[in-house]
């Protein structure tokens, strides 16, 4: 990633509007900016979320509140409480998340 032409600013995520992404159960909401081509997302699982599909977008994903469970399609599962994270390349590892209670995170893509 490549970080330039961003000048210095501030975002208060409350302030953002919140689009709303249907999972296979519950649903996902994300404030979304864009800087420069780098996506920075607040997202917010409902309990009981699971994606709807297998992302193979890499991230780096921190969890603010609540319990990711992130399955690879290799089978291997991670579970993610506050303040721990993971960081996944571009096409390298397919990986799909869920939550049994709301959940909160900070990404970047």
């Amino acid at each position: 990633m490549n970080m330039i032409n961003i000048p210095f600013g501030t975002t208060d995520w409350a302030s953002i509007e919140r689009t709303e992404h249907a999972g296979i159960t519950g649903t996902a909401y994300w404030r979304t900016r864009d800087f420069a081509g780098i996506r920075v997302r607040m997202v917010e699982y409902t309990a009981g979320y699971l994606a709807d599909h297998w992302c193979s977008k890499g991230h780096v994903l921190l969890c603010l509140t609540g319990e990711l469970l992130t399955e690879l399609e290799d089978g291997r599962v991670f579970i993610l409480k506050p303040g721990m994270s993971y960081q996944v390349a571009d096409n390298a590892e397919a990986h799909r998340s869920s939550a049994k209670v709301d959940t909160k995170l900070f990404i970047v893509d």
